[in-house]
This record gives structure tokens, sequence and C-alpha cells, in this order.
């Protein structure tokens, strides 16, 4: 703590030896200490608190401290105590300043909350939120009361219920902060704004609500109104599968209702209990988890060997994808197909998937521009792209599934590319070493797997072959984790990791048909699972003619594990055009899978197509008028099942990379923390017995592999009870 000005103490905010300022033991410790002088130094007329790191504020609480908690007792005790040092500052006589740039999030938040005044930088970096519910817990200090009444409940809502990312314009606007200004005028623009609200020249300017929200808000029946909207919403995004949402609801409500004193109760309490629920102890593994995939397995590229310059082959969805995230996120990129049609096509859709970025506030127009300028596009046709690909650093092929394909890619692109230059395939299922064997540099081919829409879908499987260098896949990750993805590094094998366990799966669901469940049952079983979309919907989405393709794939290497229906089925879809929303449009503009889909976004729902009903009735064999758990039972043991067996052969190299590759892949719900940790929560033994039910009863497919037996029998875990 310094002084400036008159009377302005300024507090800098910086915990030692930690990129990341946190609430940690040892930081409110200091800062009690801090607020002890401050309120015996009568000198001291207002306090501005303002972050020693370069990019953040304060990011939230430690949330291993929050994991060691044993009890709701403790959890309880914990949020009190913050809940307490925050209304130290904010019943504090000295006004206070937030001095914010950088991430503002959580706890970081809730400490800029209980200050009198907010000024935030206008940079990319600056961004605020209240993202516990993310981890199945609630703003215990003091977040569910003190920003509704700053932004009024129907913006405070939104953000509470779904972690939503507030920027720097946005925040001004709805009156989260009072001010913007440049980084560099920051510390200058808090004391200005101490030294005013100090002596009386400057107050806190609030929005005013308007009368439509004051009949909205500021009373009873108007605020049951908006709970009721908020309920609904929460139901229909949840399935009522997180608790945590609720417990927010009730601790707002209590605070409008009852007063600071009564809500911040039903906010301890309710951070308490939702601190020890299975739902969040899931999520904050998969948080640990996807923290720890940040950590490259083969150590940081040499210095001024790193990636800088990304060529991707292919301007299809996936290729666009693939160039969209890494423009991004800094990379430069050659985008490089057979025409200028193609190219077109690609960058047509980086800028639409961008625009609606900016109109929804999340960039703008001049950082789409920034960004798109950092695609250059080529074409066969063009003599001078051979010139512009021997910048390349990486080389990302995304071309059709096909070896001859790759293997000619390859050759080209070697004739042009420096020594040093990775080629990388985003094949889905193609054995990498066999890809690798027409380069003259095997040692520079790896697998990089990436998951459709690329933009949207978190994971990217590394797979090395034998002969990856640790350069090549060191390079690799650092670019995966630059482009914001969670990378997972898999072993050379069929189908990899995902797309492995995926197989089975999606075996078990034509086998469910088979038996007499239809379509949508069976999608509307797997959603009331956890699942964000049903295996149904899935095939549309990724295309009927992929998963069939990966599915007669597998069958050639998993063998008996891959049974259970007539593969017949899936081709016949194949072979009448049906593969789900990237089929061609019929004479009505519709495209057709299991479902169709309408053209644009207000001519109605997906409906089942009919023809595929039709289709699927061919190869039912009886009416077994399965349950809904039993449906869910097949399809998760099938899944599940591979992915332990993935462990056992060492395919991937920890349950925790098999939890995060099958959350980020496919969707297994984040609430059950993924199929290893669903093994715990059910219990190896009742596991296995189920499965050898399930195997007695419909056939080999469901046997249960060694490592699962295993761990029957010995009692084991996958994670230890203390994770």
């Amino acid at each position: 703590m310094r002084m400036e000005g008159d009377g302005v103490a300024v507090v800098t905010i910086d915990v030692p030896d930690e990129k990341m300022n946190t609430l940690c033991a040892k930081m409110t410790d200091d800062f009690a200490i801090t607020l002890d002088k401050i309120e015996g130094d009568d000198s001291i007329k207002s306090v501005v608190l303002i972050s020693g790191k370069p990019d953040n504020f304060i990011a939230g609480a430690d949330i291993k401290q929050l994991s060691a908690c044993k009890s709701e007792a403790e959890l309880e005790a914990l949020s009190t105590m913050g809940q307490k040092f925050m209304d130290r500052m904010s019943d504090n006589k000295r006004p206070f300043v937030a001095a914010i740039h950088g991430a503002c999030l959580g706890g970081g938040l809730e400490v800029a909350l209980a200050c009198d005044y907010r000024i935030a930088t206008e940079h990319k970096k600056t961004s605020m939120a209240l993202p516990e519910v993310m981890l199945g817990l609630l703003p215990g200090a003091g977040g569910t009361q003190r920003l509704p009444k700053l932004v009024g409940l129907q913006k405070a809502l939104p953000m509470v219920l779904t972690g939503k990312t507030i920027r720097p314009k946005q925040a001004k606007s709805m009156g989260l902060v009072d001010g913007l200004c440049d980084p560099f005028a920051l510390e200058a623009a808090a004391i200005q704004a101490a030294e005013g609200l100090a002596d009386g020249s400057m107050k806190a300017k609030r929005k005013d609500k308007g009368l439509f929200n004051k009949l909205l808000e500021d009373n009873g029946v108007g605020q049951a109104i908006v709970f009721n909207q908020a309920t609904k919403m929460v139901d229909k995004n949840t399935n009522g599968k997180y608790p945590a949402p609720y417990k927010i609801l009730d601790a707002v409500k209590a605070g409008l209702s009852s007063g600071h004193a009564a809500g911040s109760k039903v906010e301890a309490k309710g951070f308490s209990e939702l601190g020890m629920t299975s739902e969040s102890k899931a999520l904050v593994s998969i948080f640990f988890g996807q923290t720890a995939c940040k950590k490259n397995p083969y150590g940081k590229p040499e210095k001024g060997k790193e990636v800088n310059t990304v060529a991707v082959i292919g301007a299809g969805l996936m290729g666009a994808g693939i160039a969209q995230v890494s423009a991004m996120k800094g990379f430069d990129v050659l985008l490089k197909d057979m025409s200028a049609v193609d190219v077109n096509r690609g960058e047509g859709a980086i800028r639409s998937a961008l625009q609606k970025r900016v109109k929804k506030r999340a960039m703008t127009a001049h950082e789409l521009d920034i960004i798109t300028s950092k695609v250059v596009p080529l074409i066969e046709s063009d003599p001078n792209w051979p010139k512009h690909m021997a910048n390349a650093d990486l080389v990302v092929e995304a071309v059709p599934e096909i070896m001859a394909l790759k293997h000619k890619i390859i050759k080209q692109m070697e004739e042009h590319i420096s020594p040093n230059c990775i080629i990388a395939t985003n094949t889905s299922a193609l054995p990498i070493e066999e890809i690798a064997s027409a380069s003259a540099r095997p040692e520079n081919v790896i697998g990089m797997h990436y998951f459709s829409p690329v933009p949207q879908m978190p994971l990217l499987e590394i797979i090395t072959h034998p002969g990856t260098s640790n350069e090549t896949a060191s390079k690799a990750v650092d670019v995966g984790v630059r482009q914001g993805k969670t990378c997972i590094v898999v072993k050379d094998v069929p189908g990899f990791y995902v797309n492995r366990c995926l197989g089975p799966f999606l075996a078990e669901s034509m086998s469910i048909i088979e038996a007499g469940t239809s379509l949508e049952s069976l999608d509307k079983a797997m959603k009331d699972f956890g699942l964000p979309v049903g295996p149904i919907t899935l095939a549309d989405e990724v295309g009927v003619d992929v998963a069939n393709h990966v599915g007669v794939f597998l069958r050639e290497h998993l063998g008996t594990r891959m049974l259970g229906s007539d593969p017949a089925a899936m081709q016949e879809m194949v072979d009448k055009g049906f593969l789900g929303r990237k089929s061609k449009p019929d004479g009505s503009g519709a495209t057709k899978g299991f479902y169709m889909y309408p053209p644009g976004k207000s001519k109605g729902k997906k409906q089942l197509n009919p023809e595929a009903v039709t289709l699927m009735a061919k190869f039912k064999k009886e009416d077994l008028k399965l349950s809904t758990e039993d449906v869910q039972q097949r399809m998760i043991c099938r899944f599940v099942n591979e992915a332990v067996l993935c462990l056992e052969d060492g395919i991937i190299s920890s349950a925790t990379d098999g939890d995060i590759g099958a959350v980020f892949g496919m969707g297994f719900p984040p609430f059950i923390g993924g199929p290893f940790r669903y093994v715990d929560a059910v219990g190896a033994d009742k596991f296995v017995a189920m499965m050898e039910g399930y195997a007695e009863k419909y056939g080999a497919q469901f046997t249960p592999c060694a490592l699962l037996k295993q761990h029957a029998a010995e009692g084991k875990r996958f994670h230890p009870l203390t994770e």
C-alpha cells in the first residue's frame, strides 16, 4: 500500500510467484491486515484497489482451497468469512475504487462489486464474470446480493445463472462499471475518481431503470414474473441435472425480499450445500483436468522455433474452422484449396462466423478485419502458392478421408515446405503411421484430430505414431493450447480415443432401434441421461456418412465389440443420400438424415424423416419394450467399456485424460464427470455385474474388459476419493 494524491491509498494486489491473482488464504490474510491499517489511519480518505499482474485483476477464488473442504460446515464458514470481508469494504466510510484490467472473475468480481466505484480498461483481455455456476457452485461472497442491486435483476440473472462473460463496453452500458479508460491511464483515472468520491466532487451515476423495468423489478409481483421466466430457462437448459442455478435463484430471491443480511445467509448455506454435491465435485474435477491439459507433456518448444504460420489444406467445414481458430489466436494462416470457389467458400464461412460474434458484441468490427486479414487464400492454379507455403511452420491437411489423397498432399507439400515444417493430419480414424509412410520426413508427421464444429468444440486429440519426434509433438501440443483447445495425447490406433468409444456406442443405438425403440425415444432417453444431443441427432450432426465410415472402419479392428446391430441400416441411409445436415437440400430446401431440417431459422423445427423411419422399420427384429433406464445403461456401458479398454491398452495415459476427452469430445455429461468417474460413482463391482447381465442376455459385445473386472474384484477406483 502506498499513498497518492490527496489521501488516496493505492493497494496493489499481487500474489507472489503466481501468474494469476486468486482469493487464496495468503491473499485474504494480507488483505485483512491491509484493511486494519486503512481503518486505523485517519489520513486515508479513499482507497484504490489495483492489480500488480499484467493481465488480470483477480481471477477468482482458489479452487484448490475450496475443494480441500471436507464438510458443509467448512464451506459455509469460508463463504461467511468472504461475505464479511466484502462487507468491510462496502460498509467502510472511505470510498473504495476498483481499477480493473484483465480477468475479473468470480471472487474477483465480488471484490469489485463491494467497491463504491469501478473503472475498467477498454482492452480485449478485460472481462468480468461470475462463473461459479460452471463449477456447480454459486457466488459465495456476496455476488448474488450485490449484482442484482447494481445492474438490475434482469441483467444480473443471466450472469449468475450461466457464467456469462461481460466485456468492457457492455459492462459500462449495463452499469456494471462506472467508467472506461486506456490501460496506461488506469491508475491515474482510479486515483482521480477516488479523490472525487472522497471530497464529494464526483458521485457514481447509476442508470435509471425506466418505468417498465421498475414495475418488473421493484415489486413482488414483477419479481415473481422475472423469477418464473428464469426458472423456466434453467429447466430447459439444465434438464434438472444441475442444482446450482436453483440455489442461485433462492439466494437472489432472499436478498431482494428480506434484505442483504438474510440473503447472505441463504447464499452461504447454498454455497456449502452445493460444494458437497457430486455434481460440483465432477465439474471441479473437469476444471482441474482441463488445467492439467494446458501443460505440454513434451515441454515447451525451443525458443525461436515455435509455430507462427499455419497452413491449412482444404477450405471445407473442418479446414475453415481450423483456419478460423488459428487466426483468432494470432497465427498467420495460409488457406489452400483447389479453386477460388472453394477457398472463397471457406473465407466466407470464417467471416460469417466472426460477424455473428460482432453482432453479439463479443468482438469489434475492427478485430474482425484484423483476424480475416491474417488468412491468406491460395489456390492450386496460382503459381505463387509454393512461395507462400515455404513460410509455413505447420501444415494441417483437412482433406477427405482417402489415404491416397492424404499421401498425395504430403508428397506435394514436402516439395515446398521447409525441412523443419510439421505436417499434421486431421483424420478422424485413419492410421497416422500409414499416412506418414508417404513422407520423406515421417518424424515431422503427427495427427491433430479436431472435432466439428472446430470453433465450438474444445477438444483436440494429438496422435503420435512410433516415429513422431518429441520436438514435433511439443510443437503440435503448443499450437493446440495456443488455439484455445483442450489437448489430450492419444496413441495411434483405429478411431484414436473418442471415435473409438463412439463406435460401439453408435452400434448399440442401431441395436436398440432394432429392438423396437423409436428414433425419438432413443434420443430423448440419452438427453435425459445428460448428453447434449441423442445418438440419432449426433449422427445427423457429424454426417451419417462419417458415422457409417467410422463404423465400417472400426468393425474391421474391434471385432466383437462392434457387434449387436446390422451395419446395412446405416449403409442404406448413406445410399439414399440421407446424410444429415450436410446432405443436399431437396426441392423444399430441407436437408435430410434421420431427421428433416427445414431451411432457415424461422421455418419450423426439425422433424423425423418419414423415409428414414420406414427404412429403419425394415431392420426391426423384435419389440422388447425397453425401459428408459435399460436404453441408457446399454448405450453408456458400451461407451464406458471401450473407454476403460483404452486406458488398459495405453491408448490414453490416464483416467483424467479419458474423462476430459469424453466430456469435451462427445458431450459425456459434465455433471457426472466422465466415464471413469461414472464407474467410480456406480461402483466397479455393480457396473461389471450389470454388463455381465447384458452379455448373458444380448451377446458378447457387452463383455466387460479386464481392467473393469480387476477394479471390481479389488474394490478399486479410477480416481482417489480425495479428488
